[in-house]
């Protein structure tokens, strides 16, 4: 849902003649802008995939919003009267989980951290061998991490669940 911005960096200074970004799949988009013809062109690529800048003054490629479907590897190709270059760069797309705390009456409580990317760990305050999990992976990438703690048997009044991923503070 964010925005991803992948550089190209014109790391000889020269004016570039012609830029690419394109991803390895059948079905990925390209993009290009060819500088003495002042032509962009866009081959299969939606709204959502666009240049940052201009292609002129910065060749950096904008994703937004961005999806689990954007993950991979981009090449952006470069030529100027030096020679031609490539860059590589890897998106990684990480998902916050949502977070649910429940309990029944039998004292258990549930923690739940829904379709994470990666996982979340998922902890418990005070500290208890009395915790068990599970957890569940969706064909999206994502997974759901399910912890129960059982405090029936102890002297606290509460627990706390502690639910930590790359994506939240």
């Amino acid at each position: 849902g964010h925005e991803a911005v992948l550089s190209c960096p014109n790391i000889s200074g020269v004016s570039l003649l012609l830029v690419t970004w394109k991803r390895k799949c059948s079905s990925c988009c390209l993009l290009s802008y060819r500088s003495d013809l002042n032509e962009t062109s866009k081959l299969n690529c939606s709204e959502r995939i666009t240049w940052k800048y201009s292609p002129v003054s910065d060749p950096a490629l904008r994703i937004y919003p961005v999806g689990l479907g954007d993950e991979g590897n981009y090449t952006c190709e470069t030529a100027n009267s030096e020679g031609s270059f490539r860059f590589l760069s890897s998106l990684t797309v990480i998902v916050p989980p949502t977070v649910t705390l429940t309990h029944d009456e039998s004292r258990v409580a549930v923690c739940q951290a829904s379709a994470g990317k990666p996982a979340a760990d998922i902890s418990w305050i005070p500290a208890s061998n009395h915790s068990s999990e599970e957890e569940f992976h969706h064909p999206n990438g994502t997974v759901t991490r399910v912890s129960y703690f059982g405090w029936a048997n102890s002297s606290f009044s509460s627990v706390t669940c502690l639910v930590t991923h790359p994506a939240t503070n």
